[in-house]
Parts: structure tokens; C-alpha cells; sequence
């Protein structure tokens, strides 16, 4: 089953690059061309600079942020039951109830939510409440009366409030009617015009003729010189009696303390605990800026849905968003070594031994005869540029130069000047802090039983990298302690000299540097001439190293 508003997320890795941004950008354009679902280009990691520039140079809007793909309770479906004003009825309440087929009414006012009433709190408000004087003291609406009995305002304001006196029947005559009547009274009486002006002339503050009884214009005058409500019922005297109560507002007897709410963007095993433990059958449900939107019941759990996933540039659990697992992943494009993701079903997975992601997207373009934008061969031909090194890498292939020069003349661009400003944009380092150079490009692997964090940052110049290692150095025993590999290096890559220097943090991690590259180390780091790629050159080499062991 689909999320709840029919789209898929395309994401990329945590920490992404170039290639993951755009890839995903480019891949959930393309599905939407012929898809019949609303394809969303999602990051889940802050972008760098490098990819800032590619997406303000082409006019692409960056993705938003996702942190966890878990189930949240906007993937639930939500009932949208209006919210009431606190000043309707009981009788209202329980018609609107049975109307929508719903045991829970939320109260509401300017969009927020006031409190709720259930079909409960009704039922003991009509069968535990013996006090006559519930209505004054519920300070009913003389309006509400009138409705609940189906009747009509003779004399009085419908928007005044009955707010002292007792609720009675007045079956007896006149002479024993003057023992139990006192000033403010709601007298419930018939046609009789002698029940009717004893009540007035005892002070009632309310008289209700059942039977729809005329009114004479004699007690009608005699009811407004003594400030006398009149209202006329067409019901007989058992059934307003009966109903009377009724036409309290549901402000009285609403729960209004402690109410459990939920928000949208809450994940739905969080709230399954907090269910659990409450006798409530709905719960409201409030959007980031606390404003009622609707209900939602235990039942409504059952059918919430798993985000729907495309993966593009990893396959591996640790590099993806969180909650990957509680996800149904559709698709993975990738160009890496297979990883340790696993699907509750068969997925479309596209895995190629190519230098870029973004190669992959565009013969898919091709394969599905769709002309890529302008815009979009840009943003393809910067991320085929920026994973290869500018065809400097070893991981570059003839299908990945090829790809990039065909994009190149869709986007009208010349291949070096344009790659210069990139690499340009991206190693403008200096003034960020040593946290943000770090996780531009890091990533976590398991390489035989081994699990080592590896970072990459690239750059045009010797000096901004002698720079960045200055800062980093210090860090990296910082990072190696909160993610709790046993090895973390970083590769410190001169684009224009094609060689690499690794620092690292991490017990007889320069021994295995020393040991994989026969290289000796220098002030606890070793640089490797000729190296560029993690994904070809460093992580193989290290694999190789340790399964030897």
C-alpha cells in the first residue's frame, strides 16, 4: 500500500555528494513523466558546496530534508471530522454523532482544538445527573433549548442563558404550584392559563407550554413585564421533560484537561505505546503549527502505510536515511559494490560497474526515449564530472565520458571551464569548521568484520588541503569516539596531482595503511600517489588487506 498522499521519496545517501543530489533529482523527474504517483527528490544529509553551485548554476531547487522514513501519522488516513463550537448541545453533539458514524466529536475554536466529547461523556451526563439545577449551572442557551424541543422563542432572547434556578413540572394545580415554585424556575406546564400565570407571578424565569399549546396575549405581556421566557413546544410534557436536558452545551461536560493529541509528522510506533495505555477509541490530530485537521482511532493503525522508497547512488543500510528498514523500497540505482539492504519484496535494482550514478539515469532517459531538459543534463553532466574527477578517476569508464559529453551539449556547457568553477566552489573550505568538512562526504562500510568510516574531501590546491588537514586532525578523534567504528580515515584528494594523503583515527589504523600500500607512514598519515577513488582504489585495497589476514 502507497502513503497516504501517493508519493515516493527518491533519496540519495546521508552525507551526499554531487551525484546523490542530483541523481535523484534528475531519476524522480524522469519517473514522473510516466509514473502515475508524484515522485519527490528527498536528501538526507546537508549539501556541499560543490552541490550548491551545481543546483544555482542550473536553477534546481535543492530537495528537502528527510531524516527518517519511518511510518508517521500523516501516512495514516485521517477521518477529517469537523470540530463544533463548544456552546451546541448535547442532543446536537449526539445527532452529528450519529450522522458521521463516529464516537468522538473534537471542539474547536479559530482552528485550535478546545477539547473533545464522546458518545461517554453524553450518556452520563444524560443518565448520572439528578440535579435539577444542572441547566442554570451549565449556563444553557436559551437557544439550545428551543432546539433540543423543537420549539419556538414566544417571548425572549434566544442568545440569553438560563444561568439560576431549577428544572420543574408543574402537573399539580395552581394552589399547590405557589408551594414548590421559586424566582428563576424553568417551569415545564401545559395549556392550562392558570399553570401558566401562577408561574409568572411566582417569578419563573422560564416557562416551556408543551403541545404546542397556544400562548395568549395575556400571558405573553404579562411574560415580558416580568422578564419571563416563553417557549412553545409541539412535544407533551414526558418528552421535554425527557429532553430538556439535552440542550445543555457540551462546554460542561467535555474532557478540556490532559487531552492526547497527536502530531502529523509523529511516527506511528511512538504513538502505538501512548494508545496502549488510554481508554480513548480517537485521538485528535494537530498539523506543526499545533491547528486541528481531524481524527484518528486504534483501527486507523492497521492501515498505515509504509513510505514507498527509490534508492539512488547506495545500497548499503548504513549509508541510507533512517528507518530505511520500516520502508518499502520500490527501486535502487546504483554504481557501488552490493551492500547488506534487505527488501520485504522483489525490487527493481539496477547495480552498474560505472564511474556515476548520473551515467545510469541518463540511459535511462535514453532506454525510455525521453528528452532530458536542459536543466537536467546539467545537473547529470556535473555529477558524472564530480564522481569521476573530471575522467580522472579509475573508476571512470568510456560510457561515463561519453554520457557526459552528450549531456554537456544539451546543457550548452563546456566540459573543463564548467568543471573548473565546480571543483572551484567545492574546495572553498577554509573558512567551514572541521565538523562541516568532515561529513561533506562520509560514509561507514563493514569490510571483513571490520567496520571503519571513510571521508573524502577533493580540492584544486595543496595549500587549502594542508589547510583542511590542520583542522581535521584534531577532530577525527573526536568522530572516531561518537560513531564508534574501529577505524576512521580521510582522504585528503589533490585533483590536479591525482594522489591522496589519508589521516586517521583508530587503533593500528596506520599499520593497515602502511600494510595495504606499502607506503610508510609520515607524522601519522600516508599519501598514496596515483589514488583518487574511495569506492575503487582505497576501500578494494583495504578489503583485500584484511581478508589476507
Amino acid at each position: 500500500m502507497g502513503n497516504r498522499n501517493n508519493s515516493v521519496f527518491v533519496v540519495g545517501h546521508k552525507n551526499p555528494d554531487t551525484d546523490s543530489i542530483c541523481s535523484a533529482i534528475a531519476y524522480a523527474y524522469l519517473k514522473n513523466q510516466s509514473g502515475n504517483k508524484n515522485y519527490v527528490p528527498k536528501r538526507a544529509g546537508e549539501i556541499n558546496e560543490e552541490t550548491r553551485y551545481v543546483l544555482k548554476k542550473f536553477k534546481m531547487t535543492i530537495p528537502g530534508y528527510i531524516t527518517d522514513v519511518r511510518s508517521q501519522v500523516k501516512d495514516i488516513e485521517i477521518r477529517e471530522t469537523k470540530g463544533v463550537d463548544r456552546t451546541i448541545s448535547l442532543k446536537k453533539a449526539w445527532s452529528l454523532m450519529k450522522e458521521l458514524n463516529v464516537v468522538t466529536l473534537p471542539i474547536t475554536k479559530h482552528g485550535r482544538l478546545e477539547g473533545v466529547i464522546t458518545t461517554e461523556d453524553i450518556a452520563e451526563a444524560y443518565m448520572d445527573v439528578y440535579d435539577s439545577n444542572i441547566l442554570s449551572t451549565a449556563h444553557t442557551k436559551f437557544r439550545n433549548i428551543v432546539e433540543t424541543l423543537d420549539g419556538k422563542m414566544i417571548v425572549g432572547d434566544e442568545q440569553q442563558y438560563y444561568v439560576k434556578g431549577k428544572v420543574l413540572i408543574a402537573a399539580a394545580n395552581p394552589d399547590l404550584m405557589e408551594n414548590y415554585i421559586e424566582e428563576n424556575d424553568l417551569v415545564i406546564l401545559g395549556n392550562r392559563y392558570e399553570s401558566q400565570l401562577c408561574a409568572i407571578e411566582m417569578k419563573a424565569g422560564c416557562i416551556v407550554v408543551c403541545d404546542g399549546a397556544d400562548v395568549s396575549l395575556t400571558i405573553r405581556k404579562l411574560a415580558e413585564e416580568n422578564n419571563c421566557t416563553v417557549i412553545s413546544s409541539p412535544h407533551d410534557t414526558y418528552t421535554v421533560a425527557r429532553l430538556i436536558n439535552q440542550s445543555m452545551a457540551i462546554s460542561y461536560f467535555m474532557s478540556r484537561e490532559d487531552l492526547i493529541t497527536f502530531k502529523t509528522d509523529e511516527f506511528v510506533d511512538d504513538i502505538k505505546s501512548v494508545m496502549a495505555k488510554k481508554r480513548f477509541r480517537d485521538f485528535p490530530i494537530l498539523n506543526k503549527k499545533g491547528q486541528y485537521i481531524g481524527m484518528i482511532s486504534r483501527r486507523n493503525l492497521l492501515s498505515a502505510a509504509k513510505k514507498e522508497i527509490i534508492l539512488v547512488d547506495h545500497n548499503e543500510k548504513g549509508q541510507a536515511v533512517d528507518g530505511i528498514e520500516e520502508a518499502e523500497i520500490l527501486e535502487i540505482i546504483d554504481h557501488h559494490r552490493l551492500g547488506a539492504i534487505e527488501t520485504m519484496s522483489p525490487v527493481f535494482f539496477r547495480n552498474q560497474p560505472l564511474g556515476c550514478t548520473a551515467t545510469i539515469i541518463y540511459q535511462l532517459f535514453q532506454e525510455k526515449n525521453q528528452q532530458v531538459p536542459e536543466n537536467i543534463a546539467g545537473i547529470l553532466c556535473a555529477a558524472i564530472l564530480s564522481d569521476t574527477l573530471m575522467y580522472r578517476s579509475p573508476t571512470c569508464t568510456d560510457v561515463d565520458r561519453q554520457a557526459s559529453e552528450e549531456l554537456a551539449k544539451i546543457a550548452g556547457i563546456n566540459v573543463e571551464a564548467f568543471a573548473t568553477e565546480m571543483f572551484k566552489a567545492g574546495s572553498n573550505l577554509k573558512r567551514k569548521s572541521a565538523e562541516e568538512i568532515f561529513y561533506q562526504d562520509f560514509k561507514k562500510f563493514s569490510l571483513e568484520g571490520v567496520n571503519l568510516g571513510v571521508g573524502q574531501i577533493n580540492s584544486m590546491t595543496a595549500e587549502e588541503l594542508q589547510v583542511i588537514k590542520n583542522k581535521l586532525t584534531g577532530y577525527l578523534e573526536r568522530a572516531y569516539l561518537e560513531h564508534g567504528v574501529e577505524i576512521i580515515y580521510f582522504m585528503l584528494t589533490n585533483i590536479l596531482e591525482e594522489s591522496t594523503e589519508i589521516i586517521c583515527a583508530g587503533e593500528n589504523s596506520v599499520e593497515l595503511l602502511e600494510e595495504t600500500f606499502g607506503v610508510a607512514a609520515k607524522d601519522g598519515s600516508v599519501t598514496v600517489k596515483g589514488m583518487v577513488s574511495r569506492k575503487k582504489q582505497l576501500i578494494p585495497a583495504i578489503m583485500e588487506t584484511l581478508s589476507s589476514r
